[in-house]
């Protein structure tokens, strides 16, 4: 049983020879700058300042590394935001390459996307890229608090169809409420304990 009591921010990083070797398994977050990520984080840490929350979208620009007892949390660049030169977005592009080169060293990929909108290009392309390197992921739709419980069924359908993948490997989860937390720890504990230990 996975019991998240004291989640710890371990490390920064901006190239792939400080990425963090670890015999934990190592969970990554990635999304869309503005998708949430930051606010998943600290709802699942149960702490409200773990990661730093930002309204001006981009702010994560390096792979920050967090210690979560049973597992390491990586939280990835946000990808997809205009207002950052064209050779930041590459940098930010060629960072997530390469972590996910190593893909021997990540055991599961939590990708978000926002409910209330349809995937977009940048989306698709994560998806896309997961689907490529036959990484294991979980679509984590958020903010689902903003719309009611039809209208997050319907949304959860659409966004299924546009990444070709079930229903059930979509978790619509609210920071604000905790709506669908206990489903990802579930999730994560299929993860750090495969065998059901």
């Amino acid at each position: 049983m996975i019991k998240i009591t004291n989640a710890e921010f371990i490390t920064s990083v901006a190239d792939k020879n400080k990425f963090l070797k670890t015999d934990k398994p190592v969970i990554a977050v990635c999304g869309k700058s503005n998708v949430g990520k930051s606010s998943f984080i600290n709802a699942l840490a149960n702490r409200k300042k773990l990661a730093k929350v930002s309204k001006e979208p981009g702010r994560t620009r390096l792979i920050n590394y967090f210690d979560f007892g049973q597992f390491i949390l990586a939280d990835l660049p946000g990808y997809g935001f205009a207002r950052v030169s064209k050779e930041e977005k590459l940098r930010w592009a060629r960072l997530l390459d390469e972590f996910f080169e190593e893909k021997e060293n990540i055991a599961h990929v939590f990708a978000l996307s926002d409910i209330r909108h349809e995937p977009t290009a940048d989306d698709m392309q994560m998806i896309e890229f997961l689907y490529f390197h036959a990484m294991p992921f979980t679509v984590i739709a958020t903010k689902s608090d903003k719309l009611s419980k039809s209208a997050q069924v319907k949304n959860v359908r659409v966004i299924a169809s546009a990444y070709k993948c079930g229903e059930g490997d979509i978790i619509a989860v609210s920071s604000q409420t905790r709506q669908g937390m206990e489903n990802v720890i579930g999730r994560i504990e299929s993860v750090v304990f495969p065998d059901g230990e």
